[in-house]
């Protein structure tokens, strides 16, 4: 990550697909590729089917590929999701509350005090940019798939360990390298393009608004995770194992979801929802929804519901700023038809630990953020 030359020399041209959030396994040779992603999910889930005898399909697991195509599958949900809406303004200004609904008003006062708990609201010099590095521990699918009566699992809770390196600077530009059983995903973004690359899938470009990458939320930048609440909703309270806390939702708008469809996919919604201790102030846990409408070649219309909780913890003092060092996310993929009776749940977790952080980094500049060269030969 240094010249801009030698940052474009370390990328292949490949044809542009737009950024995926599910899950997209390749089914195919390495070198193949699938025309739409969805396609690549559906042939995932097409080879765990029932037989018209009732009898499950054991051949996706029954070989040594199928433990890649799970890794694949697990790298493509957990490995480098974004959040649902954009970052708004610095959450540390002023708030104005004069003719703002009771629920707004209540959890601008939370993101106030979950602020002032990592201590942003002192913070007497500015941060413009962040590097931090961890380690991460994967586990396989385990997929249930049912239909009527007939309920089986399949697949192993096999674990890979890997880790991680991000850069941050402000605003809006981040990159992300991610390494886990053999297999390396990068991401990034120059503050206006989010990218993504697999050595089986190639470059993806996001579509719609420009948003963080959900791990930076994850307890690393609080400043980040408060513009993402600014206009929340409190729901009340509710309590995490033996934690009280306040809970807040926010949803991307309906023209941002609908801007981030993709062909025969319609993102239908996505909502985020943070717990934040009442005791501490400090954000516990977080959650979000991701509900998408595929309309199939033989004209089915099938949901994807991948939905991601995330447990945050160990916060320790970095240069006056609270920092989560560790947590867990588990996420499930639910696939459901209008009609058949048929669906299939598929389970994943990750666990993290943060080894270093450091803030204000000497030298980096713009030039560590540049998308891969492909994005700009597209265009």
């Amino acid at each position: 990550m240094g010249s801009r030359s030698r940052w474009r020399q370390s990328w292949a041209p490949q044809p542009l697909t737009p950024l995926m959030e599910g899950p997209d396994p390749e089914m195919q040779e390495e070198g193949t590729k699938k025309e739409s992603s969805w396609e690549v999910i559906r042939e995932w889930f097409r080879t765990q089917k029932i037989s018209p005898g009732g009898s499950f399909s054991q051949s996706f697991y029954g070989t040594i590929h199928a433990k890649t195509q799970d890794l694949r599958l697990l790298l493509g949900v957990l490995g480098c999701p974004l959040a649902p809406i954009p970052s708004a303004h610095d959450p540390t200004l002023s708030i104005h509350i004069k003719d703002t609904p009771f629920q707004t008003s209540t959890a601008k006062y939370i993101i106030q005090q979950y602020l002032a708990a990592t201590g942003c609201l002192k913070q007497q010099k500015e941060t413009k940019n962040m590097y931090a590095t961890g380690m991460v521990k994967m586990i396989c699918c385990e997929t249930e798939i049912s239909s009527g009566k007939n309920v089986k699992c399949l697949g192993t809770r096999s674990t890979e360990n890997g880790c991680f390196v991000l850069w941050q600077m402000l605003p809006g530009m981040w990159s992300l390298e991610l390494v886990v059983g053999g297999h390396k995903v990068v991401a990034g973004s120059n503050g206006k393009t989010v990218w993504r690359h697999t050595p089986w899938l190639g470059t993806h470009a996001a579509k719609g608004p420009q948003r963080p990458l959900r791990r930076i939320i994850q307890g690393l930048d609080p400043k980040t995770t408060a513009s993402l609440f600014t206009n929340a909703q409190c729901l009340g309270e509710n309590r995490i194992g033996a934690v009280d806390c306040f809970v807040l939702k926010v949803c991307a708008d309906r023209a941002a979801v609908i801007e981030r469809s993709e062909g025969p996919a319609e993102v239908i919604r996505h909502i985020l929802y943070g717990y934040f201790c009442q005791k501490s102030g400090l954000l516990i846990y977080l959650e979000d929804s991701h509900l998408t409408r595929v309309q199939t070649q033989e004209n089915d219309t099938v949901y994807w519901e991948t939905t991601i909780g995330s447990s945050i913890g160990d916060y320790r003092d970095v240069d006056g700023i609270m920092i989560a060092h560790q947590g867990r996310s588990i996420a499930t993929v639910f696939r459901f038809g209008e009609l058949s009776m048929q669906h299939s749940r598929t389970r994943m977790e990750e666990t993290w630990t943060i080894d270093d952080v450091m803030f204000n980094v000497p030298g980096l500049s713009m030039d560590h953020f540049i998308p891969p060269a492909d994005i700009f030969d597209d265009n």
